[in-house]
């Protein structure tokens, strides 16, 4: 069986994490083997120790990048939903499936700044405004979006399952379920 990445990437509080486990759950219920690499989990498991200059930014992706492509060649369906805010780090990673023919699927969450700062899931935006912390991806560090993404997803113009079901729509017409 055919494994596959998707990079699903966006500001924080895009809905990246929730559209990528709504889809998790479609492309198990289609028995696809799935694993979701949680950004914030992997900053806690596998790059722990790592700022977020650009330097580590980068490293932090190029990581995720070799897992999603290592569990992606042995069958899996990978979804990755990171931030990733530079676009020559999601082009080492794309470069890095194809190189090895593993395919790789970058959707772009395209959440403006406003909606996602009004979600703050995790209330990084009103720290971000009280001036508790700096570096906040769209707000005042940089976040370079996609120019061709495979798909562009305006979450905040449908629910999570219509958001699921376009990603899933897009990896059946390209013959990866």
């Amino acid at each position: 069986m055919t494994g596959a990445t998707i990079w699903l990437t966006g500001l924080p509080s895009a809905g990246k994490t929730t559209i990528a486990y709504a889809l998790a759950e479609q492309l198990g219920s289609a028995g696809h083997r799935t694993e979701v690499l949680d950004g914030d989990e992997i900053r806690e498991f596998l790059s722990a120790g790592l700022g977020f200059d650009r330097k580590d930014r980068h490293t932090n992706v190029q990581r995720i990048g070799f897992v999603a492509e290592l569990l992606a060649s042995h069958g899996v369906h990978v979804l990755v939903p990171v931030i990733a805010p530079y676009a020559d780090s999601r082009e080492a990673v794309r470069k890095r499936h194809e190189t090895a023919g593993t395919p790789y699927v970058e959707v772009h969450i395209a959440t403006p700044v406003e909606v996602c700062s009004e979600r703050d899931v995790k209330g990084l935006y009103a720290k971000q405004a009280a001036g508790e912390i700096s570096g906040l991806t769209g707000v005042d560090d940089p976040y370079e979006e996609p120019v061709s993404p495979d798909l562009r997803v305006r979450s905040q113009d449908q629910t999570v399952a219509e958001s699921a079901d376009a990603v899933f729509a897009l990896l059946t017409e390209r013959g990866l379920v």
